[in-house]
């Protein structure tokens, strides 16, 4: 799991802005972004808030003829209901409407009508379309690229007239390297040691060096917990403390242990239904134990309970797919192909652990390190050594004992009964001593009463 996310969102970003400059509108760069900010809250997906049956997040929604109307005709920009409105100067007919608080630069405007007048081609959200393999771009300096990514970045660099930054001294780049990958600074006497030999060989072993520490996983850690929403404590009101610690050390230990993704990924989300699943595979599915839980008085239980299983249909799609599934709780998503159904589809599936919103966090199971495992099982077979010796009787020990009670017996015994020398009661009760000691109160006894014996 040696992946620097960085660098990889750096290099779509990059590739999108090194093709910015073609003259074909491409949909999703440059039209999407528009129509979504603009036009999807009321022509969108969602059928309720879908205002004069125009939808406009499909093409054949977007074309489709309407009482002799079509907001979007391929090729005819002058054609298009839509070019026509956003194009408007009266503000009845101007869309979006001005109470909206749209508007619509004139740069966008261009934009949609030179899309229109190229055929007005629809695609998928890019993050729904399979990667395809992109030929690197023409670059002027061929020599200074030493990998495939540094094409793009130095055709964009190019394309704006500029030329790349000098390579950074050893002492520089061992400090970004060090930052980045275990977000600590490198010592005086490493950054000196890699000065006197910075070498690509000599660089190549700091980059093991720092992958190999056990802070390379404490640095991107914090990422992932971030993700997990883990916390010390429970959230809500008192936000007492919670004891899940485990869990964020598991995801330490699986990041410098190299977990392939799928795996952690897998662990995480139904880790106890692993065949054999060890304490490990429980300790990683306490990622949806990091819900809220709230103690406050006079909550419902229950409601809390459901709110845990929201937050956790929201954040399992949030982290593992990058959608906003949150959205599709109340109605179909406006943005991205959710719906209703699927969001409470999806529920169904979490809607079957055992925790209740509870103060004492159940339902839990012990779960100690390989070193508290070794000194509880130490503390244990003392026990029941001592066990063993309290149990195990001394020779001669029961004529010992039988002796013993025959002489308390025959000495009158230990025990005697206290003789009542004065009893007083608040409400009159009469109290006698019999014989034996035994007390008893005589006549009609009050609810409530004080004696002083």
């Amino acid at each position: 799991m040696h992946l620097n996310p960085r660098p990889i969102l750096f290099s779509i970003t990059l590739i999108a802005a090194a093709t910015a400059g073609a003259e074909s509108v491409d949909f999703n760069r440059d039209i999407r972004p528009i129509l979504s900010a603009n036009c999807f809250a009321c022509h969108g997906p969602e059928e309720e808030g879908r205002k004069a049956d125009l939808r406009l997040d499909t093409f054949e929604g977007a074309t489709a003829d309407l009482g002799g109307v079509r907001a979007i005709v391929p090729g005819e920009p002058d054609e298009s209901e839509l070019v026509i409105r956003i194009e408007s100067d009266d503000p009845d007919e101007l869309m979006p409407p001005p109470k909206t608080g749209h508007t619509l630069s004139a740069a966008n405007k261009g934009l949609l009508r030179k899309w229109i007048e190229q055929g007005a081609g629809y695609a998928k959200h890019w993050s729904f379309v399979p990667p395809q393999k992109v030929a690197s771009p023409q670059v002027g300096d061929d020599d200074w690229a030493r990998g495939t990514i540094d094409h793009f970045i130095l055709a964009r660099l190019e394309q704006a007239g500029l030329r790349p930054a000098a390579d950074a001294d050893p002492y520089q780049l061992l400090r970004r390297l060090s930052l980045d990958l275990t977000g600590l600074p490198p010592t005086p006497e490493q950054a000196d040691a890699f000065a006197a030999d910075p070498s690509p060989e000599a660089y190549a072993a700091e980059i093991e060096r720092l992958l190999a520490s056990s802070e390379f996983g404490e640095h991107w850690a914090r990422m992932w917990l971030d993700l997990a929403r883990y916390a010390d404590t429970k959230g809500y009101e008192k936000d007492k403390p919670r004891t899940i610690w485990r869990f964020r050390d598991w995801v330490i230990d699986a990041l410098n242990r190299d977990m392939p993704f799928d795996e952690f990924t897998l662990h995480q989300l139904a880790g106890d239904l692993l065949p054999g699943a060890d304490t490990e595979a429980l300790v990683a599915t306490a990622f949806h134990r990091n819900t809220m839980v709230n103690e406050e008085g006079g909550t419902d239980d229950e409601e809390f309970r459901v709110a845990a299983v929201k937050d956790r249909v929201d954040t399992t799609f949030q982290v593992w797919m990058g959608l906003t599934m949150g959205c599709a709780k109340c109605h179909s998503h406006k943005y991205d192909p959710l719906s209703l159904d699927d969001y409470y589809s999806s529920y169904a599936i979490f809607n079957q652990t055992e925790d209740r919103d509870r103060g004492d966090d159940f339902p839990t199971v012990p779960t100690p390190t390989a070193g508290q495992a070794q000194r509880i099982a130490e503390l244990e077979q003392e026990v029941a050594h001592l066990q063993k010796r309290i149990e195990t009787k001394p020779v001669g020990y029961a004529k010992a004992f039988a002796a013993w009670k025959r002489e308390k017996r025959e000495g009158g015994g230990a025990w005697h009964a206290l003789g009542l020398r004065e009893f007083k009661s608040a409400s009159g009760v009469k109290l006698e001593q019999r014989d034996g000691g035994t007390l008893v109160a005589i006549g009609k006894k009050p609810v409530e009463d004080e004696w002083s014996l």
